[in-house]
């Protein structure tokens, strides 16, 4: 049996798209899901590709989420304020329907924000700030999680790993974008360390008697912390403050009440605001794109690296010569296909 198995990206969306159909979820809620795990295998981002399939699944069994969700926009014609319901689904699937509407308030009104409420989320927010550039626009995208992160200063887990990204259109080359979690790693990463038997960089976790550790399993057990110490911490508490209490939603404490765990996706609520930069550089002088391109320049010109160089380059030679996937991780697809929920516990 070879190693590895190389697959086209839209073969490995046709096979994602059907285990979660064999999950029991419906057209609009597979079909969303399985483009953003699978952009983020073609981009290299393990911790939210195919790993966060079976997390996924067990959300469904677990009764945390509606598989057959349709999301419904529910804002007010015309304002710059857009709102979907995601109906209990995930919020995937309610950021493709709000996407348009958000887009054109924005061109309107020079700025627009779509809340979405009632959802689960266990995606990278990269995919959100990418689609938002696609349209011409630039945009922050945000979402609480549940309390894994201990504020700086404390020693229990009450913010989120809560990330935070933002994108900005480019003529003609990537845009630029970056998405990190105000935690000092994503959680899903910690897991990878647990399931590789490898330890973890000092620095990002503490375990539940509040001591710094290394290990994996007590960091799970106890909190992660913030990155930048004080300041992760605010932009932490920003978040909660603005994708979970402004919009009417869950915080990351509440949604881990609601869950009574870590081992399911959150359910909770999306805030992204998109910006028409000809819209506020109107009447002044330079155009906002020439003027951003000096700028991207000028970092480049340093030495240094715009962010999610690393990302577009894998995107790249994942286009041309295909998706390559371990025997391991084929086996697993194999095995979520042909068992469904019945494959998680």
């Amino acid at each position: 049996m070879s190693e590895t198995t190389t697959l086209t990206t839209t073969a490995l969306q046709e096979r994602v798209e059907a285990i979660f159909r064999k999950g029991g979820l419906n057209v609009v809620q597979a079909g969303a899901l399985a483009r953003v795990i699978v952009a983020g295998e073609r981009d290299a981002c393990k911790s939210h590709g195919i790993y966060r399939i079976e997390g996924a699944l067990r959300t469904v069994k677990a009764g945390k989420v509606k598989p057959d969700a349709e999301p419904e926009i529910v804002a007010q014609e015309a304002s710059a304020i857009v709102k979907v319901n995601a109906g209990g689904g995930f919020a995937n699937p309610a950021f493709e329907l709000g996407l348009p509407v958000l887009a054109e308030r924005a061109r309107k009104h020079g700025i627009a924000a779509l809340a979405i409420n009632d959802c689960t989320h266990f995606s990278a927010l990269w995919p959100e700030a990418e689609a938002l550039t696609g349209e011409g626009l630039a945009g922050l995208v945000m979402c609480p999680s549940y309390a894994t992160v201990a504020p700086t200063g404390g020693n229990k887990p009450l913010l989120g790993t809560n990330p935070f990204a933002f994108g900005w259109p480019r003529a003609g080359k990537p845009p630029y974008v970056f998405d990190f979690a105000t935690s000092v790693a994503a959680r899903g990463e910690i897991e990878l360390h647990r399931r590789a038997g490898k330890p973890l960089p000092e620095g990002w976790a503490i375990d539940a008697q509040g001591n710094p550790t290394t290990d994996p399993e007590a960091a799970l057990a106890g909190a992660m912390l913030p990155f930048g110490g004080h300041k992760g911490s605010a932009i932490g508490t920003m978040i909660e403050l603005l994708a979970g209490i402004m919009i009417g939603d869950l915080t990351s404490p509440e949604v881990l009440d609601y869950l009574g765990t870590t081992t399911l996706a959150p359910f909770h609520g999306e805030l992204i605001v998109a910006f028409s930069p000809q819209a506020f550089a109107a009447g002044r002088p330079g155009d906002p794109f020439a003027r951003a391109e000096l700028l991207f320049e000028a970092i480049v010109g340093q030495g240094a690296r715009l962010p999610s160089q690393r990302r577009f380059a894998a995107r790249a030679k994942s286009e041309a010569e295909g998706i390559t996937l371990s025997a391991a991780e084929i086996e697993q697809l194999d095995r979520l296909l042909a068992l469904g929920l019945d494959a998680v516990a």
